[in-house]
């Protein structure tokens, strides 16, 4: 089984913490990512898990052996690298097969494993050719193979897409998910793109200066997010944030975003909510909550006006950038309801789906 646990793991670079003691487990074949932006310990993590990287403390365990002072080659774990990190003096089934021929696999044995591997990664036709003669998914896959046709326990793919554009890396996150359901293997996927770790990972793993701020699911991490780092991060476009005061209503609670729009909490939070009436926090809203006017009956749809600001058309919808009090905020709405620029437009937030964040703290409530 090829459970992965980090516990209490830190690692320093002189004096400064990279990562800073965090404790993660990772079930059998399960797909985790680990995001967040540059310089937050990710990738330090992942390589300290293919023994790349020295740990400063703490442990990591596979199954149940403790691997720190494992060799890499010897940790049964495959890692793809952002590079490619291909020989362009061999072709590709030579490649592939590098790392089997270095441990004296049988050579019958060989051509099974990189035919079973061209097989999953649509690349039989490729085999004869040199890397140069390759297009840059094509070299990915070839990399995928070398690490498939090793058969380990874990594999590690650190920031794989970042060096494709951007039509290939949503074809290429495809059939990276369609792989994992092939050859169902424990792996862990680096990445700085949160759009890739939503549509990839059964679990996200959200990093900020060495530490881990969330762990969950994509839904739990769009739709519920601790803290106001998760918050931004997730999402694109990202959450609107606005400054606001709970205050005390004749029917409840509301929070003030300008002089001129307070609009109620809903009420199953207004127990969450009690002990901040009266202080000033921060209001947080997806832009698909803000729409263009719609009908509606469900009392946490509040309509309000606000003029245009500026419109980016999207083809199926229209990003609509407006202001509330001194703030510009984003509003998803369908193309053919927008008003023109500088002129009012009708809009409808759905209060469900509103955060509050404790400016204090950082923490959602």
């Amino acid at each position: 089984m090829a459970e992965i646990q980090l516990r209490d793991l830190w690692k320093y670079y002189d004096d400064v913490p990279a990562v800073r003691g965090i404790n993660l487990d990772i079930e059998h074949n399960e797909f985790i990512a680990l995001v967040g932006p540059s310089g937050c310990g990710k990738t330090t993590t992942l390589r300290m898990i293919a023994g790349l990287e020295d740990i400063t403390a703490g442990d990591i365990v596979v199954g149940d052996r403790v691997i720190n002072e494992v060799a890499p080659k010897d940790r049964d774990i495959a890692m793809v690298f952002q590079n490619y990190a291909l020989y362009p003096h061999m072709s590709v089934q030579k490649n592939m097969s590098f790392g089997l021929r270095l441990r004296k696999t049988p050579k019958v044995e060989i051509d099974r494993r990189v035919s079973e591997a061209a097989d999953i990664l649509n690349i039989g036709e490729l085999l004869e050719r040199r890397p140069k003669q390759l297009s840059g998914g094509q070299r990915q896959r070839v990399a995928m193979g070398r690490a498939i046709v090793r058969d380990p326990q874990v594999f590690l793919f650190d920031e794989p897409l970042s060096n494709l554009d951007a039509k290939l890396r949503v074809q290429m996150r495809t059939e990276i998910k369609k792989i994992h359901q092939r050859v169902k293997t424990t792996v862990v996927y680096v990445t700085h793109d949160q759009v890739e770790a939503m549509t990839l990972a059964d679990r996200i793993v959200v990093m900020n200066e060495g530490v881990i701020e969330q762990v969950g699911s994509p839904e739990e991490m769009y739709g519920e997010p601790k803290t106001l780092f998760v918050a931004a991060f997730i999402g694109s476009p990202s959450m609107n944030f606005i400054p606001c005061k709970l205050e005390a209503a004749d029917n409840g609670m509301a929070v003030r975003l300008s002089d001129e729009l307070s609009l109620s909490v809903p009420g199953e939070r207004e127990e969450r909510y009690k002990d901040h009436v009266g202080k000033e926090m921060l209001f947080g809203i997806r832009p698909e909550h803000i729409t263009d006017k719609r009908p509606h009956t469900d009392p946490t749809h509040h309509d309000f006006t606000s003029d245009v600001m500026v419109l980016e058309p999207m083809g199926i919808d229209t990003m609509v950038f407006i202001n509330i009090g001194e703030t510009e905020i984003t509003t998803r709405s369908r193309p053919r309801a927008v008003s023109q620029v500088g002129e009012p437009m009708d809009f409808t937030i759905d209060m469900a789906h509103m955060h509050l964040i404790d400016p204090e703290t950082d923490l959602v409530l």
